[in-house]
């Protein structure tokens, strides 16, 4: 009876450490996700930014004449 009273505390602690590890690595991911969607923001305005560089750039070439276009 003492033996099945140690097993189930010994049980009992291993689950309570689990529980713990499992909310500090949940927090943790939790962190990550947050600074991942930051810099994915970044990175998409900054992927915005160059587009509309690129597209300024285009509009101030000068047209080919229309003997020399690619084909």
């Amino acid at each position: 009876m003492i033996s099945d009273f140690h097993q189930l505390s010994e049980k009992i602690r291993q689950l309570a450490e689990l529980t713990h590890a499992l909310r500090r690595e949940n927090a943790d991911l939790r962190h990550r996700t947050v600074a991942l969607q930051d810099e994915n923001a970044e990175l998409a305005r900054r992927i915005d930014e160059a587009h509309l560089r690129v597209a300024a750039l285009l509009e101030k070439m000068p047209a080919l004449p229309q003997d020399q276009e690619v084909a």
